[in-house]
């Protein structure tokens, strides 16, 4: 895909990188992304996409901006108030770079409108604020066979990792679905919602920067992918570990017996 003397301008630093080049710089212009949430994950992830060059970002959310979103939600600003997440992320998005076209859902995300909507789609980027909806999100990409990053955050932890389940790995296993990782949500209650327990700003921009940068790495292909691994952060001692993971074959989506055939409300 060709680029414009202003998007050459636009991309310059990506453009001279041996690991992006011009070829890489066109794949992220043909790619279609769809981000998950405008909120504390999604919104510099949203971004970073845009301002990487992504030349499709689809957006899911059917909330509106609050006054206690803004400690975090650097997408909106203060006169966005009562709009649209997803309006006033799509605003942002063009005025930070023109040649990307936004595409904005005001929905929420169900097992009625998944499959759908992810199929329109390369990539899916997962910044949802809740198991029941990731859960739904990692399946509906399984069923649509599309790659998935997903990243979460806690008060002072966060966690990011890619899924490709529905692809088998170089030695001929299957790769490892999300259920594989965390094979059932915490029981309800366990888990403090964030205007409970409160969340620290940044940290959900280290994570929405880092959930955009496994996306391009993705999309253009280079370097090592977050496929079976799982990258942990903890803000308090400032510390990032990896570990591994595997293909569970007792899972219950894609293992030797699987039991989810079909998209369901609840994890």
């Amino acid at each position: 895909m060709s680029l414009s003397d202003a998007e050459l301008e636009r991309y310059a630093r990506h453009i001279v990188m041996r690991e992006i080049g011009g070829p890489g710089q066109g794949a992220l212009k043909q790619a279609r992304v769809l981000v998950i949430g405008a909120g504390g994950l999604g919104a510099p992830a949203l971004l970073y996409l845009a301002a990487a060059g992504v030349g499709t970002l689809g957006v899911i959310d059917d909330d509106v901006v609050s006054l206690s979103n803004l400690q975090r939600q650097v997408i909106h600003a203060t006169v966005d108030i009562d709009r649209l997440k997803v309006e006033s992320a799509a605003a942002a998005v063009e005025r930070l770079n023109p040649h990307v076209t936004v595409e904005p859902h005001a929905a929420r995300l169900g097992p009625d409108n998944a499959l759908d909507l992810i199929a329109k789609y390369d990539l899916v980027a997962d910044g949802s604020d809740n198991f029941e909806t990731r859960y739904l999100v990692a399946d509906a990409c399984y069923f649509a066979k599309k790659p998935l990053v997903t990243a979460a955050v806690g008060i002072f932890d966060g966690t990011l990792t890619t899924i490709r389940a529905h692809e088998h790995a170089a030695d001929g296993r299957p790769n490892p679905s999300y259920r594989c990782l965390f094979p059932e949500p915490p029981p309800p209650g366990t888990v403090p919602l964030c205007a409970e327990a409160g969340i620290l700003g940044a940290l959900t921009g280290v994570l929405g920067s880092l959930m955009a940068l496994e996306v391009i790495r993705e999309i253009v292909g280079f370097g090592e992918g977050l496929v079976g691994r799982l990258l942990m952060i903890d803000a308090r001692s400032m510390r990032f570990e990896t570990l591994t993971y595997a293909w569970d074959p007792s899972n219950p989506l894609t293992g030797e017996k699987p039991t989810i055939k079909e998209l369901r409300q609840k994890a």
